[in-house]
């Protein structure tokens, strides 16, 4: 009778922790972070290959260590239980023969020819993230699913965005001129930027109130750091890169966008952390 009491207590006390421990929910966390790695890596072979088309040779030393990043996120992602998945396994697979294809022929392509080869990619392993959460919600606790939620519908794609707002920046600061059809390009994401960094603030908050005390105190420092980050960089873009003549260093502005993907990777892994232990339980 004293243990069943205890259960319950254990049950209605802790909301975010299942009785239980949750095998398949450890393996879709273990997943989800080499596809995060993937972005990441990906989104900087974007960005300095737009930089390096657009005459930043600097760039140029950098891209084959993003390419190393970018195998070696594909060999973790194929090592794992989860690419047994049909499904996912097709469209992994899919994604990492184009990837491979792309970084061969990347640097020999137009800039904007480039940048947009590698944006669809990026596309790609965003819905093949989303097929990810969407084929093991069954096996996740509410918890788990909502957190799954905000980092594959929210938290990466805001990376992205930033992403792109990062590579297309460096390459029109390396060439030193801008086009009207650049300019509006840059509006277009600004908007996306955001909305989407509105929506990851209100949802985070919903989150937190539902885990552990720990998670709770590390994500809510994060919020507030990318929401700051994010105000600052998109108002650079939108005071210095719509002058009539600018002069901006190309590395350094791909390094503040760097640093603002990285703080958002943090909340990421700090997410994908509480799922990783909710999956444990109690028992």
């Amino acid at each position: 009778m004293r243990i069943f009491l205890f259960i319950l207590v254990v049950m209605f006390s802790a909301e975010a922790k299942q009785l239980f421990s949750n095998s398949e929910q450890a393996e879709i966390s273990q997943y989800i972070n080499s596809l995060k790695e993937l972005v990441v890596a990906t989104q900087k072979t974007r960005g300095l290959t737009n930089s390096y088309l657009n005459g930043n040779l600097i760039a140029l030393m950098l891209v084959q260590d993003t390419k190393n990043d970018m195998k070696k996120a594909i060999g973790k992602m194929e090592s794992l239980k989860l690419a047994s998945d049909p499904v996912i396994n097709q469209r992994a697979t899919d994604v990492s023969n184009k990837l491979v294809e792309l970084n061969r022929k990347g640097l020999k392509l137009k800039p904007e020819v480039a940048f947009e080869r590698y944006t669809q990619e990026i596309e790609q392993i965003l819905m093949l993230a989303q097929t990810v959460g969407k084929r093991g919600g069954e096996h996740m606790t509410p918890f788990a699913q909502e957190a799954s939620f905000v980092m594959m519908e929210e938290m990466l794609p805001l990376s992205e965005y930033v992403g792109q707002l990062r590579g297309m920046g460096s390459g029109i600061a390396a060439k030193g001129e801008i086009t009207k059809e650049q300019k509006e390009a840059l509006a277009i994401i600004i908007s996306e930027i955001m909305a989407l960094k509105s929506e990851l603030i209100q949802n985070i908050e919903k989150l937190r109130s539902k885990s552990e005390k720990n998670y709770a105190s590390s994500i809510d420092t994060k919020s507030t750091k990318i929401n700051s980050m994010i105000e600052a960089y998109v108002e650079f873009v939108r005071k210095e890169f719509y002058k009539n003549e600018f002069s901006i260093n190309p590395d350094e502005y791909f390094a503040k966008g760097t640093e603002i993907i990285a703080e958002i990777i943090l909340a990421y892994d700090d997410t994908n952390r509480a799922v990783l232990d909710n999956s444990k339980g109690w028992l």
